[in-house]
Parts: structure tokens; C-alpha cells; sequence
């Protein structure tokens, strides 16, 4: 199977001047988890909701919040972003794509054309569920028939 099979076709993006306070609006008000950094409609960079915690003031939103604390929401997606993306294609295989991110330690790949714009996004929820409907079919409710290793 192919990661453009699998992967999440509309990727949230900001630009390299957004605010760590508008990323952790976007975050809170969505389920995900990563937001690619364009410019120029190019991928740039990519913001974790780790990178945001890790550079936010754990004093945010508290009776002990000063105001260097409410300045951390004012530093920039350049500032945190991962620059050196590790990123997938279209038509990679999923367990290509699985491999690459567990070798890499990314928990997703923004999957690219030959111009890094930005075609989707694959994520290790993503590869999970594909993992369970390789063992479990298309009902992740269903019970699961893995192969027993003992019988080898």
C-alpha cells in the first residue's frame, strides 16, 4: 500500500512569522499534533505540540505568570521549527514510511512532491491504524487473527 493511500490530504500550515501564540490556538482548537512551516508555498520547517511546550512558559495562565512568560507567546515558528524535515512521497510504501519514522524517531512525515510542496501528511496514528486493519480488517472493533509465532 501507498503512503498517498493513508496519509491526511489538508495539512494545517502557518508561515515562518507565526506567533507560538497563534500555533497553540490552532492546536487547541484542533486534534492534531503538527503544523508544517511554509514560505512561498514551500515546506520550511514543521512545529510539534512539543516544540510549542518546550518553548512556552510553564507559568502561562497562572496566578505566578510574569510578563516574560505572556513574551514567550510572541517568539516566532522560525524561532522553534524543525528545520531538517524528514519527509515521505506519495507513493513511498507504508511500511517504507513506518520504517523511516522509526529510524528517524519523527512521529510523522509531511509527504512532499518534487518541488516540497506540501501533498499531505502521514502520521504514526495513521500507520498504526493501518497496522491494525492489516491484521484486523476494516472494523477496528473486530478481533484481531495475528499469526501465532510459536507454530514456526
Amino acid at each position: 500500500m501507498r503512503v498517498d493511500e493513508i496519509m491526511s490530504r489538508h495539512v494545517h500550515h502557518v508561515d515562518l512569522d507565526a506567533t507560538l501564540e497563534t500555533i497553540r490556538r490552532i492546536f487547541e482548537e484542533s486534534r492534531f499534533h503538527h503544523l508544517v512551516v511554509l514560505e512561498e508555498g514551500r515546506l520550511v520547517g514543521i512545529v510539534s505540540d512539543r516544540d510549542l511546550l518546550r518553548n512556552l512558559s510553564p507559568w502561562l495562565g497562572t496566578p505566578s505568570e510574569r510578563t516574560m512568560d505572556t513574551s514567550s507567546l510572541k517568539r516566532k515558528a522560525h524561532q522553534v521549527m524543525t528545520r531538517a524535515v524528514v519527509t515521505g512521497s506519495a507513493e513511498m510504501d507504508v511500511a517504507e514510511a513506518a520504517r523511516v519514522m522509526l529510524v528517524k524517531r519523527v512521529s510523522c512525515l509531511p509527504v512532499v512532491d518534487a518541488w516540497m510542496n506540501v501533498v499531505g501528511i502521514v502520521t504514526d496514528h495513521d500507520i498504526l491504524k493501518w497496522t491494525v486493519q492489516q491484521f484486523c480488517g476494516s472494523d477496528p472493533n473486530s478481533v484481531c487473527h495475528t499469526p501465532d509465532r510459536r507454530a514456526a
